[in-house]
């Protein structure tokens, strides 16, 4: 029987999911490129590895949005919003923590948010995952075949020789992958989706993740090169890479799914009841800002104390209430400007761009500066190396600016936030010169 369908809010959006299985451990599935959640059953094959999945634990999938059974979206998704869908479906379902596996395009999601929401993730599972982009599509020209096939073959199954080669005669197969290719998204929305992902870079991220970790990888996988795969288990600290045999990419599509599934259930039980401990959870991924008043010194002795402190009352609001909006987290008040870290970067820059404009009307110039790495938290401050790089960023921005790192500007790829190349610079204290980014305005 197919497991009932329920939608979750994740802001104006609903994230439809299942969920199966009476395992003592929860895990969540992260789906890759496209996926329909009711389709999967219709596979037998799919669907005995899924039961078999539920046997050992409580599984949750769902539909990412844009996909599947999941709203369609008027712009492109990017991880972040992603990201935010996984935590509400988690909410909806009622986890607390969960092992959280990432198939494909959706392993660089999974990194993401254990990183990010370390204290919500009991393992970390990777199956055919990269970091890079260019482990799944390696050339500019093999991507434009991909968007000539969506734009002129999507629906078919035509393309199951490149991802299933051992199925490229299975006629049945090719008729359900074929459904499965219109049922997870349409062909501009493939498109789309594959514009946001051939954008994504995660690199920078993975020496953050601090949960245990399995990376699983076919050695001829035909789509996601097994390079991808170490790469990950490379830079993934105390990460397990397991390289297997077997033809296909999908997990489920030949027979080294049953070996698949012992592995994941195994690690996830060695993993289930560990317990994170508080110093383990404070290690977070964020993203850091930094707000200064331009000037402020010679803005306070011209105005007189009484004066000035009025109008570093009204910033000091201006500043709390963009951070409020954006779900920031302020850490501390710096007298002429802010600390504050967020779970994602572009909330972040959205934040900083519109404290610079909501400021001038007060007739004050602000800066920002933003990095996103390791941090620890505090309940009053956070600590760690890429809080002083986002420091080092903002003494170089100029009046009026809001400045990024590249690892920044890599996890907002797809954001549709505009950012230009504002050079080499070095940073105080660091021994290589960074590349950083200005935002542009939104205008």
């Amino acid at each position: 029987m197919t497991p009932e369908v329920h939608y979750a809010k994740s802001g104006d959006v609903h994230i439809a999911y299942q969920t199966f299985g009476k395992g003592p451990n929860e895990l969540v599935l992260i789906p890759g490129f496209v996926s329909n959640i009711d389709h999967y059953w219709e596979l037998p094959e799919f669907a005995a590895m899924l039961r078999k999945l539920g046997r050992h634990a409580r599984v949750t999938m769902f539909d990412k949005r844009g996909t599947g059974l999941s709203d369609r979206v008027g712009d492109l998704p990017d991880m972040e919003q992603r990201m935010d869908d996984a935590r509400a479906v988690m909410d909806a379902a009622g986890i607390e923590k969960a092992a959280i596996m990432g198939s494909s395009e959706g392993g660089s999601l999974a990194t993401l948010f254990a990183g990010t929401h370390a204290d919500r993730c009991t393992a970390l599972v990777l199956y055919g995952s990269f970091a890079r982009f260019s482990d799944w599509i390696p050339t500019r020209q093999r991507l434009d075949e991909i968007y000539a096939y969506i734009e002129n073959g999507w629906g078919s199954g035509d393309s199951v020789p490149g991802y299933a080669p051992s199925r490229k005669d299975d006629q049945a197969f090719i008729r359900w992958w074929g459904k499965w290719e219109r049922l997870g998204a349409s062909p501009s929305a493939a498109t789309q989706l594959m514009q946001m992902n051939s954008q994504i870079d995660i690199s920078d991220i993975l020496p953050s993740i601090r949960v245990p970790t399995l990376v699983l990888h076919k050695t001829e996988d035909p789509t996601v090169n097994i390079e991808g795969g170490r790469f990950l288990a490379e830079n993934i600290p105390n990460a397990t890479l397991v390289e297997l045999e077997g033809p296909d990419h999908p997990h489920w599509a030949d027979n080294t799914r049953d070996r698949i599934v012992d592995l994941v259930t195994r690690f996830i039980k060695d993993t289930g009841a560990a317990i994170v401990s508080d110093t383990a959870s404070e290690q977070v991924l964020a993203t850091v800002l930094f707000t200064d008043i331009v000037d402020s010194t010679a803005r306070a002795q011209e105005m007189g104390d009484r004066e000035w402190h009025d109008l570093l009352s009204d910033h000091d609001k201006t500043v709390r209430r963009e951070l409020s909006r954006f779900q920031g987290r302020e850490i501390k008040s710096l007298g002429d400007g802010f600390l504050a870290t967020f779970d994602g970067p572009a909330r972040a820059i959205r934040c900083a761009r519109e404290v610079v404009e909501a400021v001038r009307p007060l007739g004050l110039e602000v800066r920002a500066g933003l990095h996103t790495g390791e941090v620890k938290l505090t309940a009053k401050d956070v600590s760690g190396i890429a809080v002083n790089i986002a420091s080092r960023i903002t003494d170089i921005a100029n009046a009026n600016e809001v400045l990024v790192s590249r690892t920044v500007k890599d996890l907002v790829s797809g954001s549709g936030i505009g950012l230009e190349d504002f050079g080499l610079h070095p940073l105080k204290g660091l021994e290589e010169d960074w590349r950083l980014y200005q935002v542009a305005p939104d205008h």
